[in-house]
């Protein structure tokens, strides 16, 4: 899947499990000082992708640490995606 298209999905969802990000998603600041995304909201978007992907997240992936900006997000995704290929 294009990168563009994970990004769009995930807009989708991040808009639908972290409704404080209520602005056009900035996919390269850093999500804790601009959306105040934090480990709670992180892993409920985590199993949102999950879902919406159909790829597993490791309980150390889960870890916000692992994630500074919504493009890290986008990368392990697509990573995820290309390793299940």
């Amino acid at each position: 899947m294009e990168k563009e298209k994970i990004k769009e999905k995930l807009a989708e969802l991040i808009k639908e499990v972290m409704p404080e990000v209520d602005e056009d998603i900035k996919f390269n600041v850093d999500i804790e000082q601009e959306y105040g995304v934090n480990s709670i909201s992180i892993i409920k978007l985590i199993i949102a992708i999950e879902k919406a992907f159909e790829v597993d997240f490791s309980d150390y992936e889960l870890a916000l640490d692992n994630y500074s900006t919504f493009d890290d997000v986008v990368n392990s995704i697509a990573k995820k995606l290309d390793d299940l290929d």
